[in-house]
């Protein structure tokens, strides 16, 4: 799902490797409101799909964690063609983005799968206290697990080759 909701970079971005970084940059925070199964072993009130599975939550951490990530790209691979300053804006926007973004995929995918293994999803809490849940798949359905898998990577490969092709015909076209 992660790669789903990052694969409109390819269209935001003018060049592909900025695109390519930030979409990079984000997968792994996909993961990030799944940090309640850790805490959960150190602290019992804390529960899977609780506090850290709200809109709340993921903004908070994308504001934390984001920055650091932004400031760790301009200082990795700043300046190259890979996170260039006048494609990427601003280090801290491009981090909070890329973690806020992957955070909230991983909230929708749990609404789409039905409360059955773990408790449904309240992600507007503090908000909305009712929980949302779809109900359209089971949390392990591997076919499904898999084909969200596939079709980010079709996804993304598409609009990649698709962005690198169009930047190819500008370039032509503004050298004639």
């Amino acid at each position: 799902m992660t790669l789903l909701w990052l694969a409109p970079t390819w269209l935001v971005f003018d060049q592909t490797k900025p695109a390519a970084t930030f979409v990079l940059a984000g997968l792994p925070f996909g993961l990030g409101p799944d940090l309640d199964l850790v805490f959960s072993r150190l602290f019992r009130t804390i529960r899977h799909h609780g506090i850290f599975h709200t809109v709340l939550a993921v903004t908070v951490l994308a504001t934390i964690v984001g920055p650091v990530v932004g400031t760790l790209l301009e200082r990795v691979v700043g300046g190259s063609d890979w996170f260039r300053i006048e494609e990427t804006r601003d280090s801290y926007r491009f981090g909070f983005f890329a973690v806020w973004i992957a955070g909230l995929s991983h909230i929708f995918a749990d609404m789409l799968s039905a409360p059955d293994i773990a408790q449904a999803v309240e992600p507007f809490w503090p908000l909305y206290f009712e929980s949302i849940s779809f109900d359209l798949v089971w949390y392990n359905a591997a076919w499904f697990n898999w084909g969200l898998l596939a079709a980010g990577i079709f996804v993304n490969v598409g609009l990649f080759v698709y962005k690198r092709d169009s930047s190819q015909i500008a370039a032509v076209t503004n050298s004639d």
